[in-house]
């Protein structure tokens, strides 16, 4: 999936329809080796911008093409490996960033 810093992205999956702190949220989960702690190229500010561009370009469009609810809140996460939903992963980078979708765009939420 291209980002605007260049570094390589792969889908992993997105979960739908989970509660979150905003309401529903879907959340989409990607893989960057390159936020890696240990030889990583990429840091979190680069992947922040890059995450919000997920959002925008790649979770909105999925999203609005969906039936059913809309969610209220999009999660866009970074991991240097693929990891599994909701475990704990000590060894693994992982970058997290929230959105709420406002006029057609995603705005940043701080958590």
């Amino acid at each position: 999936v291209p980002v605007p810093s260049g570094q390589p992205v792969t889908f992993l999956d997105a979960i739908w329809n989970e509660p979150g702190p905003a309401g529903l949220t879907a959340r989409f989960r990607f893989v960057a080796p390159q936020i890696a702690q240990h030889g990583g190229t990429v840091d979190f500010d680069t992947a922040s911008a890059d995450m919000e561009d997920l959002c925008n370009t790649y979770a909105l469009p999925r999203i609005e093409t969906t039936t059913g609810p809309r969610p209220a809140q999009v999660v866009i996460s970074l991991s240097d490996r693929p990891v599994e939903f909701g475990v704990i992963s000590p060894d693994a980078t992982q970058f997290f960033e929230a959105y709420s979708i406002v006029d057609g765009a995603c705005v940043w939420e701080a958590f």
